[in-house]
């Protein structure tokens, strides 16, 4: 494709379709959340809107787009809709340093009592109480992805003892990455269990009764993953008895109906799905469909393709 060729965009936010204008002056840009008919049968990017459900796609039945740049890592659901012949790539780069940033929050707040301490504050009450640290604390990271890393790189000032779990067993630079087989024998030693795997079918439900029953006493478990990759009654039952503690930043359902039991608990920290939903996303989004135009100008592959064209494929 010759550098020149004047691409057609559609993006679902002014404050997108803005960042876009500055990077990419020349481009078309149409602005379109996907909720009513689509303004042209012909894209060369289509961005969905943020947290939208993957039946929207169905949209895209009869226009015709050469990718779907989505504004999620998470990509399930997506291939059961997603029309013959399009590309579709998730938002690689865009929110794991966010994602990085509230699991440590989540994790801070969880271990040193800072929900006692705002209750107790909205109360008028004076409460110090001693806490768990995060120091020299066991944190069993699931899941060693892009989000995986970035968690990791950010534990790594706070003299913990860091065991890291993937679908298969390595070695890097620094060490021992674990297959999931070993699962059953970190699980009791951790202190602290991060879990941050896409959802899929072999994890929908990894996080179950057993899983749960092999954590020690007032041990924590932080999902940023999805809310499905836990058994929310599992959940309940854990925490519910006190036995746990939990820090959520997703749910099943979601999102959580209003005054569900898991609001409920003291020992449980519910944050609505927001990993992602800071001041870093918008302009990380735009540099990222902007790489995106450069390539397709060029006449190069997208980066970041998840599911690529079945008509090639054959899937």
């Amino acid at each position: 494709m010759s550098p020149d060729r004047r691409l057609t965009v559609s993006v679902p936010t002014a404050q997108l379709r803005e960042a876009l204008v500055e990077l990419a002056p020349g481009l078309s840009i149409v602005e379109w959340d996907m909720s009513g008919p689509p303004p042209s049968h012909e894209f060369d990017i289509v961005v969905p809107p943020y947290m939208s459900p993957p039946s929207l796609l169905r949209r895209l039945v009869d226009v015709r787009t050469r990718l779907v740049q989505s504004q999620m890592v998470g990509y399930d659901g997506v291939r059961e809709v997603l029309p013959l012949g399009v590309v579709f790539a998730n938002a690689t780069s865009v929110h794991e340093t966010s994602t990085a940033e509230l699991t440590l929050a989540l994790i801070l707040a969880s271990q040193r009592g800072i929900p006692d301490f705002v209750r107790a504050g909205d109360e008028g009450r004076w409460a110090p109480r001693w806490h768990q640290s995060l120091a020299d604390r066991t944190v069993l990271l699931v899941g060693y992805g892009g989000v995986g890393r970035a968690i990791e790189s950010r534990l790594s000032g706070f003299e913990v003892t860091l065991e890291r779990l993937a679908l298969h067993g390595r070695t890097d630079e620094t060490g021992t990455i674990h297959g999931i087989d070993s699962l059953p024998r970190l699980l009791p030693v951790a202190d602290v269990v991060v879990v941050v795997v896409p959802l899929t079918p072999a994890t929908t439900h990894l996080i179950d009764d057993s899983f749960l029953s092999s954590m020690h006493d007032g041990s924590l478990l932080v999902n940023v993953s999805r809310g499905q990759v836990a058994d929310t009654d599992a959940l309940m039952a854990h925490a519910g008895s006190g036995r746990l503690r939990l820090a959520l930043d997703v749910t099943d359902p979601e999102p959580l109906p209003d005054a569900h039991p898991l609001f409920a608990l003291r020992n449980v920290l519910v944050s609505p799905h927001v990993g992602g939903m800071t001041s870093a996303m918008l302009p990380r989004m735009a540099r990222l469909i902007d790489e995106q135009i450069v390539r397709m100008q060029r006449g190069e592959s997208p980066i970041n393709v998840v599911l690529p064209d079945r008509h090639l494929t054959g899937t």
